[in-house]
């Protein structure tokens, strides 16, 4: 099995491993660093590179500035998804991020892990699990995801939260770490003042 081939699996690997897929990481360094340098007006030079970038890429993808991921062809959007400033994506595994999503500034989704063990976690050895937002799911400021998490269609993640285990389609949920605090109700629609 090839390290592209292990990265789509909850297996260990040695993240210092020679023959990890470093020259795609290097890619994604400079692919993100050149995303990162493109001016506000630059929308078609910007949607290029994350095209490149992405392994799904929805050309309803808006990301601003500045974007970190290590790999790149591991994340996929699949509709409109809205990721604010300075977020993060470790996607060692596969990441979905579903249509109508929003990312808040300085939201992490991390699905590397690594080894609790000291003299393991020196030697390199590392987990990691695909994450999946699935539609419509909002994810506030500064919130983390950690790997194996699925987040349901419609919830919402409160800024600050660390989100550690599956959370339900159609729930508020906040906290470290993250807990359900209630449904998503008719009771929170916004009236228009106009």
């Amino acid at each position: 099995m090839t390290y592209l081939e292990l990265m789509q699996t909850d297996a260990p690997y040695r993240g210092m491993d020679r023959e990890m897929p470093k020259d795609r990481q290097a890619i994604a360094k400079e692919l993100c660093w050149r995303f990162d340098r493109t001016s506000p007006s630059q929308t078609e030079e910007r949607a290029a590179i994350l095209k490149e970038l992405f392994g799904t890429c929805h050309p309803l993808t808006f990301i601003e500035p500045t974007f970190h991921c290590d790999y790149g062809f591991n994340i996929h959007t699949h509709g409109l998804a809205v990721i604010n400033y300075n977020c993060t994506i470790l996607d060692t595994s596969p990441v979905h991020i579903g249509a109508n999503a929003f990312l808040a500034p300085g939201v992490c989704l991390s699905c590397v892990g690594h080894a609790l063990l000291p003299d393991q976690r020196a030697a390199g050895l590392c987990t990691s699990s695909p994450i999946t937002l699935e539609d419509d799911v909002w994810i506030g400021a500064n919130a983390t995801v950690c790997g194996g998490v699925t987040i349901g269609r419609g919830s919402i993640i409160g800024a600050g939260s660390v989100v550690t285990r599956d959370i339900p389609a159609g729930v508020v949920a906040a906290g470290v770490p993250c807990r359900i605090l209630r449904p998503v109700t008719e009771d929170d629609r916004i009236q228009p003042s106009l």
